[in-house]
């Protein structure tokens, strides 16, 4: 059974988004569907992608979790972006928040599960 996941993050400007979703992921996108839309694979068959959508734009919630999160905080605060949040809950897990300029909110999870 295939477990693939595009989870999509709807922005005003694909143009002016782009830049910064590059240097959140670390690099350019995956593959390009079209003028509006950039896609990053981030894990196997799991993706995530920005596309020009002005009415829903900014009102997009992403969790990834990811095996090394202090590492992955830390090459990201090498690109030039710092997280909006940060909180450990019960039981250890700590998720890290980034929010791009028009609010929709990229976490990063990670610890015990």
């Amino acid at each position: 059974m295939a477990q693939d996941l595009f989870a999509g993050i709807p922005v005003t400007d694909y143009a002016a988004a782009l830049p910064w979703y590059e240097q959140l992921f670390g690099g350019a996108p995956s593959f390009l569907p079209n003028d509006i839309e950039a896609v990053w694979e981030t894990a196997e068959n799991r993706y995530l992608y920005i596309i020009q959508d002005p009415e829903r734009a900014g009102n997009a919630l992403v969790l990834q979790f990811v095996d090394d999160l202090d590492g992955r905080v830390a090459e990201i605060a090498r690109r030039g972006i710092e997280p909006a949040r940060r909180a450990t809950y019960e039981g250890g897990v700590t998720k890290v928040t980034y929010r791009d300029a028009e609010g929709n909110e990229i976490s990063f999870g990670g610890g015990p599960v």
